[in-house]
């Protein structure tokens, strides 16, 4: 990892750039799938199917049988596993669920706003590497606990033609149905577009590699509603004095094996810290199964030395990290200071791992800065919220002749008779 030592804010930019895709490239490789697939359908899904997973499928949707029979070949250690993790995330979600509350803003005027689940909802959950059945649960239960009707979930199959039986274990834990052995921009086209066998969608969720994030971006343009942009994993860690050099290597290393297009970054203010996490990184490197994902995507990585940790705390948002985790002595205080960050670890015995499957927050989430203006995937990602509005005549009078003077003011005097006309009834 590159070592950067107390940094002008003025380099801040350069020096905390995330690995560069040229996207108008990827997107030019990804609009003739995404065109072929709208036009040809099942046909282009399977010849696309033949040429990235080099698997021809008889068909593509997962049975109910196949479904049920995953469960024979989960151990029951994941399975326990993966039942506490839907408790935490079912509880967690949960509490996210609100109540219409119906305002009076002024006497006879009642406005108030109700929540709606999307109808027709896609989960992309990526295969690649590893199989992120993680990723089933925090699609699936926000998806469920919104009511969303009809639930589709897409997941590339291995060269045998199947989805990865922790997978499929999961969606049935969460009641989803409807499976599908799609994989890719091919995968987003069908949950955009509907084929003969996958029927289009309202909104697309999920994470994927860089060709799906595009796929997503470009069908958003035509009318798809997506969760948000996202790009590769990446994690700041701050810490101090006090904190576990092994602890934060640790962490860093998780994240940094997702992929060699990841990023981590880590930030101190103390010399010694530094050199001993730096030490720490190599040491635990040589025993990862992964170790060399995990060691290209260090070469996109930082160590930071601060003056301070205020400085720290500027940086990070100015950077607006996926993950931020903070090791540092009352990180209560400098809590208060995060304004930019998609999920946040306080405390030496938060690891990001925990965001990632069990605690119960989600972990789909904003990267490549994205946290600076959007939020991680919650209930309320699969809700829309309609206002609605009832007004009683002693309501119109209340308001009317302001909303008349406004309308003459835009010059839009059909807006203003449609409440002159009332109001004259009113007189009557």
């Amino acid at each position: 990892m590159r070592i950067e030592k107390f940094p002008e804010k003025e380099k801040w930019g350069d020096i905390l750039s995330r690995p560069v895709q040229d996207m108008e490239k990827i997107e030019q490789q990804v609009r003739p799938i995404l065109d072929a697939v709208k036009l040809e359908g099942d046909i282009a899904l399977k010849k696309f199917s033949l040429k990235f997973d080099r698997v021809e499928p008889d068909g593509f949707e997962v049975s109910e049988n196949e479904i049920e029979q995953s469960a024979k070949q989960v151990d029951s250690a994941l399975k326990e596993a993966i039942k506490k993790a839907i408790e935490n995330i079912s509880r967690f979600h949960r509490s996210q669920l609100s109540q219409a509350i119906k305002i009076e803003t002024v006497p006879g005027v009642m406005c108030w706003r109700k929540d709606v689940p999307v109808e027709k909802v896609g989960l992309y959950i990526p295969g690649g590497t590893a199989p992120l059945f993680s990723t089933v649960l925090m699609l699936g239960i926000p998806a469920q606990i919104a009511g969303c009707k009809q639930v589709v979930l897409c997941s590339p199959p291995n060269r045998k033609g199947k989805i990865h039986p922790a997978v499929l274990y999961a969606a049935g834990q969460v009641g989803i149905k409807s499976v599908f052995k799609i994989g890719g921009a091919q995968a987003i086209a069908a949950l955009a577009y509907g084929t003969e066998s996958l029927p289009k969608v309202d909104k697309i969720f999920g994470p994927g590699n860089q060709f799906v994030t595009a796929a997503k971006l470009l069908v958003s343009k035509l009318g798809v509603a997506i969760d948000m942009p996202a790009g590769p994993s990446e994690v700041l860690v701050i810490a101090d004095k006090y904190a576990d050099a092994g602890f934060i290597a640790a962490d860093l290393l998780s994240q940094a094996e997702h992929g060699v297009d990841s990023q981590v970054v880590f930030i101190t203010n103390d010399a010694t810290l530094l050199d001993a996490v730096s030490d720490q990184l190599k040491r635990q490197l040589e025993n990862l199964p992964r170790r060399e994902i995990a060691d290209k995507a260090l070469k996109n990585s930082l160590l930071i030395l601060t003056d301070n940790l205020e400085t720290a705390m500027s940086m990070s948002n100015f950077y607006a990290p996926e993950h931020l985790i903070l090791m540092v002595e009352n990180s209560g205080k400098y809590a208060d200071k995060i304004v930019n960050a998609g999920s946040v670890f306080l405390g030496p015995y938060s690891p990001e791992a925990a965001g990632d499957y069990a605690s119960g927050t989600n972990h789909v989430l904003p990267t490549n800065g994205f946290a600076k203006n959007y939020s991680g995937v919650s209930v309320e990602s699969f809700i829309k919220k309609i206002s609605f509005q009832e007004i009683s005549r002693a309501g119109l009078k209340n308001i009317g002749p302001a909303i008349e003077t406004m309308a003459e003011a835009e010059a839009l005097f059909a807006h203003k008779n449609a409440v002159s006309i009332r109001l004259g009834k009113i007189v009557e």
